[in-house]
This record gives structure tokens, sequence and C-alpha cells, in this order.
């Protein structure tokens, strides 16, 4: 024999109440089974809604009470939606919808004297809420029987006798298992249908099982009985190893021991309420989690003893929200008995649950997790009780904490496997997740963890991914800035993903894109194939929209790239970083600006363990500052730097001589796209200067911009134009001058470089004729050069050298930060 219970999702439609049919009609061909029904969905909620409003005189009541008839009369109507030429079907629908009737008006006289009498008792209630169940099973069993299914109805109050406590229920096992045995050892139909939750008490008052009563009811017939299993039928495939709304790469748990299913429905699993598996735990039934509407899937089995197979101990990372966080503290508790007892009883009083409790070993502090519901009902008591300790200063008054939660790792094994806690602190700890209070009982079954509810979403992400997934790392990306640069990192990303998440087990998600003018951020990734038009149709950009979208979405390992060569987008770093969103600069800005900035987002990035990555400042995508970064480390000390670090400027003077004009080369870099939009940023040198001050910062020295020296090859004229069209127009003017800085370095035989040196502290940049021989001289292109001279490289330099200019490698560059940070 098996018992199977169905919830009111698996009975909410006359779809899925058909899918339940066809289950117990496949089911009860190999054995009899007993089925438990809860109320159609929805229907226990408008049911209290319904007498809510009548107890408080609302007349509304009314229009709850025709919701509640229209959706039974819809299901009815839809399970016999084929008797239009079937006179006995169509007979046996008018007489269910006549039954029917009868108890929903025997439903609303009960609610017209909820509204007359302006009260509602808890016998009341009970009485109410039993319509749900009645209903549901009353309606499910004739359609059995319309189908020619062997099948009784047998309704459960007259098998379960209880206490009187009505709306929970005490259940009396001594009279209600010989009733349920006597019952079932008497039927001959292979199919019994019972409404959950409904009982009535030794006096005959219809009483109800409370929370998670018609799975109670379930279990309680399957442990009279002793049936082989426990069915419980539901709309998702089993308990998952965390919330799959929350985690999509969720996944159905095979086989749970019973005291790892306590403790996952106890830690916010919703599909099993712990009192279910008491009465089946004792008679060690197994229990079955299966899913109405896909029968197939495998779902769930919770047993005595369950099959090691090698896996992480670690079964399920289950989460309580609504959690708030009660500590008692003071010196005055260190040493004396009797704090604990009174803050307990004191609660007990009350009758408010504990969740969690921690206590400090030096006794200074008691920390207990409770519902926020109780939370300032808590508060007022202990406070009012320890008054007079408070009033010496012997102890604090109760410091309370809201919007919290709770996250626990749970399994069975887990003590005789070493570092699941480091793991599980580790992942939260690089993810920015503060905790605020830790549990971990004797058993090691469970590690708890008190967090702020807005950090539960990444909390859970970050676990799953340790412990559930194959060490695939989720790396999300807020990018600002899309032009040229941007939109090749775009597709390098999308081309690259699948290599990346096969080989190197990193998967990117791109979760924001802004310009200048508009601005779109998606939880589930924004779609690459079709991100210009998502972009498009986005809202309108802010900088600091931009930032708060990210920071409230609070996704793990967050990415903020900065592609413009706007101030204002490298003033947000900090904001960033403080959130523990790493950020990858293709700007110069923050670096080469005021060093006490520099210096803060350096600090920043080490305080709250996000990267802050720049490789891009320098070279493009040439690693010069990664390669710096690691002589530095190494202890080697960097003593002169000399680098041709413009690739524009390079391209410029590569391809200028007596037979082109200074005008059209430097028109050819812009429209090639080796300058910036206005060239003037790139001729005046600031470019290289900033470069070279990142460099000088990089190597240890505090250097300002402003220390630095710059020889302008520009005219007075070029410098001080006000316009780029006015800047095209001096060079016009003044070809014949650029031309003598061609001839000159011509005649000496040497080669026109945009030099950047840095030595004994000091740092310039400025127009060079370089000399044959030199490994300036050959540079050609677009290519970038930079030589450290250091205390391991005195007289040969270590040399860098590549392309330093183009969307291309530039995208590259800000790629490959993006792969440090994913490997870190």
């Amino acid at each position: 024999m098996k018992v199977l219970k169905f919830g009111g999702t698996s009975v909410g439609s006359a779809e899925n109440i058909n899918k339940v049919i066809s289950i117990l009609d496949q089911q009860s061909k190999t054995t009899n089974i007993a089925v438990v029904v809860s109320a159609v969905g929805g229907i226990t909620d408008k049911l209290l809604e319904a007498a809510s409003l009548a107890c408080d005189k609302n007349l509304d009541y009314k229009q709850k009470y025709d919701t509640i008839w229209s959706i039974h009369n819809s299901v009815i109507e839809g399970l016999f939606s084929n008797t239009k030429n079937d006179k006995a079907l169509q007979k046996q629908q008018d007489e269910l919808q006549e039954l029917v009737s009868e108890k929903l008006n025997a439903l609303k006289s009960l609610l017209n004297g909820i509204y007359l009498i302006n009260e509602l008792s808890p016998k009341t209630k009970d009485k109410l809420l039993s319509f749900g169940e009645d209903l549901s099973s009353t309606i499910i069993y004739h359609t059995l029987h319309s189908r020619s299914v062997d099948a009784t109805l047998k309704n459960s109050q007259e098998l379960i006798t209880t206490d009187a406590n009505f709306n929970n229920a005490t259940v009396n096992f001594k009279i209600t298992n010989p009733k349920i045995q006597s019952f079932f050892e008497s039927n001959s139909k292979a199919i019994v249908l019972l409404p959950g939750f409904v009982s009535k008490s030794v006096n005959g008052d219809i009483t109800t099982l409370g929370r998670g009563g018609s799975d109670y009811t379930a279990a309680i017939i399957a442990a009279a009985m002793e049936v082989d299993e426990l069915q419980i039928w539901t709309d998702v495939s089993g308990m998952y190893t965390t919330n799959p709304k929350l985690v999509k790469q969720a996944a159905p748990i095979v086989e749970l021991s019973y005291k790892e299913a306590v403790e996952l429905s106890h830690f916010g699993a919703k599909v099993l309420y712990p009192p279910t598996v008491m009465p089946v735990l004792k008679k060690k039934i197994p229990i079955v989690i299966k899913n109405t509407l896909d029968p197939e899937a495998i779902g769930t089995t919770i047993t005595q003893n369950v099959t090691p197979n090698g896996n992480s101990p670690v079964k399920g990372i289950s989460n309580i929200d609504n959690v708030a966080l009660l500590t008692l503290q003071g010196n005055g508790m260190v040493g004396v008995p009797g704090f604990s007892k009174r803050l307990f009883e004191t609660l007990a009083q009350e009758k408010i649950n504990i969740i969690l409790i921690t206590q400090s070993s030096s006794e200074h502090t008691i920390c207990i997790g409770i519902s926020d519901f109780d939370a300032q009902r808590a508060k007022e008591a202990v406070d009012a009780v320890f008054e007079y300790e408070i009033t010496l200063h012997k102890i604090d008054p109760i410091v309370l904490e809201t919007n919290l939660s709770i996250i626990a790792v749970i399994g069975d094994k887990m003590k005789n496997h070493q570092g699941i806690s480091g793991k599980m602190f580790s992942t939260l700890g690089k993810n920015n997740v503060n905790i605020r209070a830790i549990a971990q009982g004797a058993s090691e079954r469970n590690i708890s963890a008190v967090i702020h509810k807005n950090d539960v979403k990444k909390a859970l992400n970050s676990l799953h991914e340790q412990f559930f997934e194959i060490k695939t790392k989720q790396i999300n990306l807020f990018i600002t800035g899309v032009g040229n640069v941007g939109e090749r990192l775009i597709e390098q990303i999308k081309q690259q993903k699948a290599y990346l998440k096969e080989n190197f087990k990193i998967s990117l998600r791109v979760a924001g894109l802004s310009n200048s003018r508009t601005m779109v951020v998606n939880d589930d990734g924004v779609n690459l194939k079709n991100w210009k038009k998502e972009l498009e149709n986005g809202e309108k950009a802010r900088l600091d929209g931009f930032f708060e979208h990210a920071k409230n979405l609070n996704l793990r390992n967050s990415v903020f790239i900065d592609i413009t060569a706007n101030e204002a987008v490298s003033n947000m770093y900090s904001h960033y970083l403080k959130e523990s969103i790493s950020v990858v600069a293709c700007n110069k800005i923050a670096c080469s600006g005021n060093i006490e900035y520099y210096n803060e987002l350096k600090a920043l990035s080490r305080q709250y363990n996000a990267a802050f990555l720049f490789e891009t400042n320098v070279g493009a995508g040439l690693p010069v500052l990664d390669t710096l970064g690691h002589l530095i480390a190494s202890g080697d000390k960097v003593n002169t730097i000399q680098a041709v670090l413009s690739g524009s400027l390079n391209f410029i003077f590569n391809n200028f001589n007596a037979e082109t004009t200074f005008h059209d080369i430097v028109k050819q870099a812009q429209q090639e796209g080796y300058t910036e939009p206005d060239p003037r940023i790139d001729l005046s040198g600031i470019d290289v200067a900033r470069k070279v001050l990142i460099l000088a910062r990089e190597s240890g020295h505090a250097v300002e911009l402003s220390d630095l020296t710059s020889e302008s090859f520009l005219t007075e004229k070029a410098s001080n134009s006000d316009t780029v069209d006015d800047f095209f127009q001096t060079l016009i003017e003044d070809e014949s001058y650029y031309q003598g800085l061609f001839k000159s370095a011509q005649d000496n035989n040497c080669q026109l470089k945009f030099v950047a040196e840095f030595n004994d502290g000091k740092a310039k940049v400025g127009l060079q004729e370089i000399p044959e021989g030199h490994p300036f001289y050959n540079l050609k292109g677009k290519d970038n050069i930079v030589m450290f001279y250091t205390q391991r490289y005195p007289e040969q330099p270590l040399i860098i050298k590549g392309a330093g200019a183009g969307a291309d490698v530039t995208a590259s560059g800000l790629f490959a930060d993006i792969i440090r940070i994913a490997n870190n």
C-alpha cells in the first residue's frame, strides 16, 4: 500500500486534476493507494480573506465568496467538458454541481453568521477552513466515479481524532491509529480519497492540523498502516539543492536522509513541512517528493540511510527570510548563572519561536534569531525583564537588528569532511557578504549564518557555485562606453563565451550596458545577439542610475568596465569598489589624476576584496602593467623607464614624410581610429604624459601630473585652437614647420618618435630624433615599446613591444583584465 498526497497546485485546475487522475490510475494498478488532497490552490487564503472581511463588517466578503464559487464551478466544468453528447455524464455533472452548491451555500451561511456576530473564533475558523479540502475531495471523487475508477471517498474527520486546540490540534494517536487501521483493513476499493488538514476533536468538533496539515494527514495514515511509501506530489521535481527561484542552476536532490530533509525544511525548503516527517520517521517509511506536472521526473527520495555517492557531503543550501537578531550583552553577565534561563523563559511566555542561538565563549553576549514579526514585542519583553540590570549598567538594552536572513549549508556527513565551513565563509567573504552571527551544532549537520536580506541571492548563488557546480565561476559584467572598443569587447565576449566555459570554467554574462544616451540592465544577462537594439530601447542613461542598478542586483563576481575617457565616470570607481564590484578601466583619468584618489582606489580594492585593474591604460593590450607589477612584487626596483607609448603618434610619424602633409596623416589616423575623435588629446602629448605617470606610480613613486615635463612639438596656433576644425586648419597653415621637423631628423639619419622617460623620480615626454640602431628606431605602424631598466636588468633592459593602439587590441586588453579577475 502507498499513500499519495497532492498539494493545492496539483489540484488547482481541471488540467492538473486530470494529471492527478492519470497518476492515480497508473499507480492503483499495482497496489492499493490512499490519496490525500489539499484544497484547490489559493482557496484557503480566499476563505480566510472572506472571513476577515465579514468579521470587519465589510460586505466585500460576498465578492470573495463569489470568487470561491466561480473557481470551483470552473474546475467542474473543465473536468466534465466532454459531456455534451453523453447524457449520463451530464447527469453526473449536474449532481456534482448541486452537491457542491449545497456545500457552498453552507459556507455562505457561515460567512453571513460571522458578519452578523462580528466575530471569528478559533472554533469557527476551523469549521470555515474545512470547506476547502471538503470541496476539492468531493469534486475529485465524483470525477473519478464518472470515469469508472475504482475509488471511494472517506472523510478524514472520521479517522483522525484530536484535542480541542483549534487551528493547530494535537492528534490523539491512541484513538486515531486503530480507526485508520480498521477502516483500511475493511476497505476493498483500489483508491481511497481523503481530504487533508481536517480532523475532529474528541468532543466531535471540527479541528484542523495547522500549517502543513495535509502533509501531516498523509503521514499519519502512512504511519498507521506502515505503508511501503509516502509520496508528496507538488509542483516541483523534488527538494532542490537551493531555492530554484533565486539560483537558476539549482537541481533536484535525488536522495536525502530524514534528518537532512528536516533541516532543509526548517530552513526554508517549502516542499516539505518538518512535522510531516515525524510519524513516518519512526516507522522508517520512505518519502518521495514528486512533480504532478512532470510525473516522470525522478524527484527526491527521503529515507533512513542514504547511500554515499562520493560527492560533496553538502546536500543543500537553504534560507529563512524575515529574520531579526536580538543581542543580550554586558559585562555583568560574565560568570553569573541564570541570564540565559530568564531570556528564554521570557520569549517562551511571549510564545516567540527561536530560530537560531549563538553565545560567545566569554559569556558576554547571547544572540538569538527570531521572526521579524515578533522582533519588537520580544525586545520590549526582554528589556522589561532585565530592567533592573540595565538600570545598573550591568547589561545593555537589547540590541535589535532587522532585515536579516539566515542561510544554512546542510548535509549529514559534513562532520567527516574538513574545510566545509572554511569554504562556506571564504566564499561569502570573497563576495563581501557580511556575516552577523554563526551557529553550528555539534552534529555538524547544519552550518548557519545570519546575513542581510539583500545579500541572500548573491550568497546562495556563490555557495551553490562552490559546492554543487562544476567549479564554473560566473562573472557579471557592467559595461559603460560601448563605442568602437566597447563593441569589439562585446564581440570578443560573444565569440569566446563557450570556449571559456568549457576550458576554463568561466561563465561571462553581460548584465548591464550603457552609453551616453541609454542604458540597459538585465539580471538574466543582456542578449548579446541583439544587444544594440536592447540598448537603444533602454532607459535614459545616468551614471548614478547605472551604479544603483549594479548595486541593487547585488550579483556575485560583478565587474564594472569603463571604456570612456570621461572624468565623471572615473569618479564613480570608489562607489563600485565599496560595493565589492571590481573595476576594469580603459579610462586613464583616475590613475593619472589626483594621487590621493589613485591611492584611495588602491586601498578600497584591498579593503573590499574587489579588483582594480587598468592594463589598457598603458600599451592597450600589451602586458606592460602586469609585467611591471610582477617585477615590483618580486622585489625588483625600477631605475629608468624609456618608452614610446602612443600608437597614434607612432603611426603619424612613421607615415609622415616629404611627400605627404602632416594634416593628411593626422586626418588618416583620426579616421582609422588611432587617435581620439579630438586628435589634440594625442598630439598634445597629454595622453603619453598620463601613461608614463601611471608607470611611475605603479613603480612606487608618488608623482603628480604637474611634476612632469612635457615638451610640445605643436605650434602655438595648434595648441591654442578652439575647435577640432580650427586645429586641422592650423596644420595646413603650419605645414612648413612640420616638414622642417621631418627634414631635421632625415638629415641626421634619425626617426621622429614621441618618447616618454622616467628617471631618478622625474618624468618627461617630448618629440625626439632617434638614431639608427636604437631599439625605438625601427618601431613601425602603431606599435608601442617600453624598456625597463631595473636592478635585475641594469644594462640590457626588459623590453615589451607590440601593437599599442586600435580597437581590437584595446578590447583584448580589457578582456585579459576580466579573465584575471575570473581566475583570482
